[in-house]
């Protein structure tokens, strides 16, 4: 009898102010998958069938179907194969929906990593522990700060270990942000032979989360590519810059917690000077989007900050959504970008796997 399973990952936002590469909140979009394993056929059954993939929602359209292409089940075949199995099972069905907009800051190459490495520890009844389903999905997205909170859900801070060149060089992890993203050459002897993820090479830590706080994403209608904002950015800071960031983190990180949330002191602590700066000339319209948007021009706006290398912009807020996302808005549509804003919860539960149950009359 065949099973069914639903894997839920959440959208998230990284950065976060000051804590570029450290924080991460998970939010309530999500990735879902929908998978179907057969009951497997006797060992004298023909070729296996590779799995079909289908998908819904945001993007779907650009979604590459071919299972050795797509980056779920690219990441899945290499949990797989890093386990010694070197085939999907037969027969697999997948279908994903996707909210989560792609290239916008939102975490979507983070969430499809978290949702490969699950659906491979499903695919493969390997029963991981969290910390290492951890370990292989910073091997393929690098950042910790989006595919840690996809995971564990709510607020988080992380960091990476150090790795050798030798764990992070191998053409056989399918590295999220390597260009082209879905290599036209892979195919059914890619990455038979992965190297072994270290272990716990991710930790992190969950911080508190004022209830009353809810995040307003303003997504502009362009994609912007990680590998690009990066780009823009210095191989090094001054100490005033690394002190400012290093100051405003350690107030953040407690300050969301405490309830009622004090928009003076939250303010302040989510600016940054690492990288918002470089990414100016990215995306029109954000100099005056950080520069007049104020606690006190627009009460119950706590801070606001890019989400991830952007383009989204993410707003912390109490109340007056609606008015806090339409002057954002109004800016944008100033430099002739339309945009989308949903007003989302922050998403406690983090990834999970539940196996649905058929019932028959």
């Amino acid at each position: 009898m065949s099973r069914s399973y639903k894997i839920h990952v959440p959208a998230t936002t990284a950065n976060v102010g000051p804590g570029f590469d450290v924080c991460g909140i998970a939010l309530s979009l999500s990735l879902t998958l929908a998978v179907t394993i057969p009951a497997q056929p006797s060992a004298s059954s023909s070729t296996p069938i590779l799995p079909v993939i289908t998908y819904a929602g945001l993007d779907s359209s650009n979604v590459p179907l071919d299972p050795y292409q797509n980056l779920l089940t690219r990441v899945a075949l290499y949990v797989l194969r890093s386990h010694d199995i070197h085939s999907f099972p037969s027969g697999v069905t997948i279908h994903a929906h996707n909210q989560i907009p792609f290239g916008r800051g939102l975490g979507s190459s983070g969430a499809a990593v978290i949702a490969g490495v699950l659906l491979g520890d499903l695919l493969g009844n390997l029963k991981l522990p969290r910390s290492r389903l951890l370990d292989f999905a910073l091997m393929v997205e690098r950042h910790p700060d989006n595919v840690t909170a996809a995971l564990v859900g709510g607020f988080v801070g992380s960091y990476l270990k150090e790795l050798s060149p030798e764990d992070t060089s191998a053409a056989s992890i399918p590295l999220a942000e390597v260009l082209p993203e879905y290599p036209p050459d892979a195919g059914p002897q890619w990455g038979m032979d992965p190297p072994r993820a270290p272990r716990d090479i991710g930790h992190y830590v969950k911080f508190g989360w004022a209830k009353e706080i809810k995040a307003i994403a303003v997504m502009p209608r362009f994609e912007l590519a990680t590998a690009k904002a990066r780009g823009v950015l210095p191989e090094t800071y001054s100490r005033k810059d690394m002190v400012f960031n290093l100051q405003r983190l350690a107030v953040l990180t407690t300050a969301l917690a405490r309830s009622p949330p004090d928009p003076d002191l939250i303010y302040e602590a989510m600016k940054d000077r690492i990288h918002q700066p470089y990414r100016m000339a990215l995306i029109p319209g954000l100099p005056e989007i950080l520069s007049t948007l104020t606690y006190t021009s627009h009460p119950g706006l706590l801070g606001i900050c890019l989400s991830g290398a952007g383009p989204t912009i993410l707003a912390l807020a109490t109340h007056n959504f609606d008015a806090i996302a339409a002057e954002i808005q109004r800016i944008f549509k100033k430099e002739g970008v339309e945009v989308d804003w949903e007003v989302l919860e922050v998403d406690e539960r983090g990834s999970w796997v539940e196996e649905i149950t058929n019932e028959t009359s």
